[in-house]
């Protein structure tokens, strides 16, 4: 039997079509978010990265200086224990790329985690506040970098994508607790854990009043607890854990890779080359005049000028600090939005970023000259220093966008730039800059009978083996200040060791430093 003919079906309405967007919609299409497509790992963590996490988080608890120590040995052993852990949940060397690289770019990817303990390992040898704090902001950053691979376009992005993931993996944590709360796995490891801390409780004082040797090595690595103590023990434990849980939740589902090819530029030939090129004439233009004065004799400056070689150099170090800055960032831009639509293009580009580029570093060039010849008039600094290694440095990051922009590759030097500036920091912790600094103010002392004792005896402890070849009384006069912000050697215990202080403490022991009233030059 035949039924019925169906009804004929009816064809789906069609939706109107969207209207194409004109010039205006299309200037304000939304750029790129600030983090790419990055979901959460599909299942809650491993038992192998829970455990990891904790020996991390115990490590760091254990290691780490407390809020009023001083840095020391206790930030190298806390690296180090975050190191291990983040290579037992799934970091290997070789992996930490979120693309298809060559063999050279990829041994340089896995270079990150061991610069990031190298830089960790400054506090255990220098005692200056400011580059120990610079060294540790840059370790972790160079940390999140081995993490995050080239699964980010941005540097910036990866070098705080672990501390973005870390604050995103208390829910992932959570799963883990929910999985342990249905099997009753996670009373069982708490109940081992109490049992485990109360036998300690009973043996390790029995132990300590057995052996007094012992006993010593119990109170130094158990710290009296307190209300302060608990909260800091607490704080560093979530410190190391957070580092360690962060990672794994990267490593564990990386976000898709931004390594698409940039979107064309918007900009007419016409309208990127006149205002490149009218900053490249007046770069040259700079470069002629200066060269004849900057590199003259004392007496062509005085005659073009009015000022000594000395006053010349520091009038305009700081404005040419200023272009090098501005101009690193105008040829980053410029490369990015460059139309390259055509040969006659990209030979434009090359031409005039490339010759603004070099111009730059003739200016660089010239801004080290004055910089140098202004400290050997007036005398060494830190910050005077400090500033010359940032040029040295910008200059080195214009080399890299020189051969970026030849090779109209302009996303290429970043990380370079990155890793030059890490490099950059380990150089400047080898070098010892404040005992450097103070080795040139005692030389030119000998020299002149000119020394700023006030700045002096504001040093840390890495100037005093420079400072103690000062003559009485301005040796008192300087280190005397030194000395009373040492302190015993007792304070901070192993996890604040430092080799510097340590040093400092074994030249000025048993030494009487008093500065006698008008003593001070």
């Amino acid at each position: 039997m035949i039924g019925p003919s169906p009804a004929p079906s009816r064809p789906a309405a069609r939706a109107p079509a969207p209207p194409a967007p004109g010039p205006a919609a299309a200037m304000r299409e939304p750029g790129p978010p600030l983090w790419p497509s990055w979901p959460a790992p599909g299942g809650p963590p491993s038992s192998r990265v829970l455990q990891a996490t904790a020996l991390a988080g115990l490590a760091g608890a254990v290691t780490l200086p407390g809020g009023d120590d001083d840095p020391g040995l206790g930030f190298l052993l806390a690296a180090l224990a975050v190191a291990a852990a983040v290579v037992v949940v799934g970091w290997r060397p070789h992996r930490a790329v979120g693309a298809v690289l060559p063999q050279w770019v990829a041994v340089a990817e896995s270079l990150w985690l061991p610069a990031a303990v190298a830089l960790a390992a400054v506090p255990l040898l220098r005692d200056a506040d400011w580059l120990v704090v610079l060294c540790l902001l840059a370790a972790v950053g160079a940390g999140s970098l081995a993490m995050a691979g080239r699964a980010f376009r941005s540097v910036l992005r990866g070098a705080t994508a672990v501390p973005v993931a870390a604050l995103r993996s208390p829910a992932w944590l959570g799963r883990s607790a929910t999985g342990l709360r249905r099997t009753g796995g996670g009373f069982r490891l708490l109940a081992a854990l109490l049992v485990g801390i109360g036998l300690l409780a009973v043996f390790a004082p029995l132990l300590g009043s057995a052996d007094p040797v012992f006993g010593r090595v119990l109170d130094a690595l158990v710290p009296t607890v307190d209300g302060d103590t608990l909260v800091s023990g607490v704080v560093r434990f979530v410190g190391g854990a957070a580092a360690v849980l962060g990672s794994a939740f990267l490593l564990a589902r990386r976000p898709v890779p931004d390594m698409g090819p940039a979107r064309p530029s918007r900009l007419r030939s016409a309208e990127w080359t006149l205002p490149v090129a009218m900053l490249v004439v007046l770069f040259a233009l700079f470069v002629a005049v200066s060269l004849t004065t900057l590199f003259g004799s004392d007496d062509h400056v005085r005659a073009t000028t009015g000022l000594t070689y000395a006053e010349y150099a520091r009038s305009g170090f700081w404005q040419l600090l200023a272009v090098s800055v501005l101009t690193l960032v105008v040829v980053v831009a410029g490369a990015r939005h460059a139309p390259l639509r055509t040969p006659a293009d990209r030979f434009r580009t090359r031409l005039l970023l490339g010759g603004l580029s070099a111009l730059t570093l003739v200016i660089v060039a010239s801004a080290l000259h004055r910089m140098w010849l202004y400290q050997q008039a007036y005398g060494f600094t830190v910050l005077r220093l400090l500033v010359l290694l940032c040029e040295l440095w910008l200059a080195l990051c214009l080399a890299l966008m020189l051969v970026s922009v030849l090779r109209l590759r302009p996303d290429r030097p970043l990380r370079g730039m990155a890793a030059a500036g890490a490099a950059a920091l380990l150089a400047l912790a080898v070098l010892n800059p404040e005992r450097f600094v103070a080795e040139q103010d005692v030389a030119r002392y000998a020299a002149t009978g000119e020394i700023d004792v006030g700045y002096l005896s504001g040093l840390s402890a890495d100037a005093v083996p420079a400072l103690v070849a000062l003559p009485e009384p301005i040796r008192s006069c300087v280190l005397a200040p030194i000395a009373d912000r040492l302190g015993p050697a007792e304070a901070g215990g192993w996890r604040s060791t430092n080799v510097s202080r340590d040093r400092a403490r074994d030249l000025l022991g048993g030494v009487r430093l008093s500065c006698p009233p008008g003593a001070r030059p």
